[in-house]
């Protein structure tokens, strides 16, 4: 087994196609764009090379023939928070065979050590952690759009290798059409009327606008969170952009207090649905297929990928109050049957309280892990 750096266009696509041979009897899988994979590489594309590096590797067998892979990367922006300079592995995937998995987590080690690293991270994204975070260690169902899929050996991979639990990350799913407790619609019916709130859902010809005040809320709900950044508009704006054809606004919330942004709640609807059997590609058939399953409403599950209320409002019941906002909505789109809700690390426990609070059911456990070097 040999360790190669990818430099050149073929192992760029031996990069993106190998997990098409991983999962290839998973039904369970679904693979993600080969062109969101590809931007998350591309400097031109991904604003975090701004304030970071990356490189990618194959592990290629005594046949020349690709059989794991891997990414590590600096972001420069949180490197250095913590007690230690930690770096980020990501996009792991590899056969079920130990010794090529510590050769590709030996290569990440070796260039982040060289760069000045002691630890590293792992599996992370080269950007936002809404998408590609953590390794999925319960509950291998179909994924949500964005959020990661592996089989379950990879998790004695990780803490074989020597990886420890940095934080786990549950994901939740909710019945739409179960009623919510009294209580609850109670509180939020009461917030909702409170003088000097106002609820708008999303609207992309404003889109300047809202994604200002994501930005505002964010960066003031996450400053007291370990390792925290300001998020980064760029990427935040790309991410709408992108999204943009599937984007449904009306499940998009935001609250104000007097004209100020001060809480926020995501969500997508979860095209994995339909994009199963692209197997990663999106041509002019396949983007036709995808507007009519969204035009005709094929998709029965949207994701709630963040919600965010800032630091003076968190005890004044608003999500509950968006909640109230979203599931009017939901009752205009009856083709939605479940939401799901994730992830939820176990350094916040008051959104996971609100997934109890609305009656989530376990769905996923993801973890994210760290090493040290030393």
């Amino acid at each position: 087994m040999k360790i190669i750096e990818v430099n050149t266009p073929k192992q760029a696509q031996s990069f993106i196609d190998l997990p098409k041979f991983i999962y290839k009897s998973d039904p369970q899988w679904v693979c993600p764009l080969d062109i969101e994979i590809e931007n998350v590489f591309d400097p031109t594309k991904n604003s975090f090379y701004s304030h970071g590096e990356a490189i990618r590797f194959l592990l290629i067998d005594e046949n020349g023939q690709p059989i794991g892979r891997v990414a590590a990367f600096i972001n420069t922006n949180k490197a250095f928070i913590g007690e230690k300079p930690t770096g980020g592995l990501g996009f792991f995937e590899c056969i079920n065979n130990k010794e090529a998995a510590f050769l590709l987590f030996n290569s990440c080690k070796s260039w982040l050590s060289a760069k000045g690293m002691r630890a590293m991270d792992g599996p992370i994204n080269f950007g936002e952690n809404d998408n590609y975070w953590g390794l999925l260690t319960e509950g291998f169902v179909q994924p949500g759009y964005g959020m990661p899929y592996n089989p379950p050996y990879y998790q004695e991979f990780f803490e074989s290798y020597g990886f420890k639990v940095k934080y786990s990350q549950i994901t939740k799913h909710l019945d739409i059409h179960k009623s919510l407790t009294n209580r609850f619609w109670n509180i939020a019916d009461r917030v909702r009327q409170k003088p000097g709130f106002t609820f708008e859902h999303f609207d992309m010809s404003r889109v300047d606008k809202f994604l200002n005040d994501f930005k505002t809320i964010y960066d003031d709900a996450w400053q007291f969170h370990e390792g925290f950044t300001p998020i980064e508009l760029a990427t935040l704006k790309r991410t709408f952009i992108n999204a943009r054809s599937i984007i449904d606004p009306e499940l998009i919330w935001f609250a104000y207090f007097e004209g100020k942004p001060v809480a926020f709640e995501v969500t997508f609807p979860d095209i994995n649905q339909l994009l199963k059997p692209f197997k990663g590609r999106l041509n002019l058939i396949h983007k036709i297929k995808l507007f009519w399953g969204l035009k005709t409403h094929k998709i029965t599950r949207a994701r709630i990928i963040i919600m965010g209320v800032a630091p003076a409002f968190q005890k004044h019941g608003l999500e509950s109050a968006i909640f109230w906002h979203m599931n009017e909505m939901m009752k205009k789109k009856p083709w939605y049957k479940e939401l799901e809700m994730s992830w939820v690390g176990d350094f916040n426990p008051k959104m996971r309280a609100i997934q109890d609070a609305v009656g989530g059911v376990f769905g996923k456990k993801h973890i994210t892990y760290n090493i040290s070097f030393e």
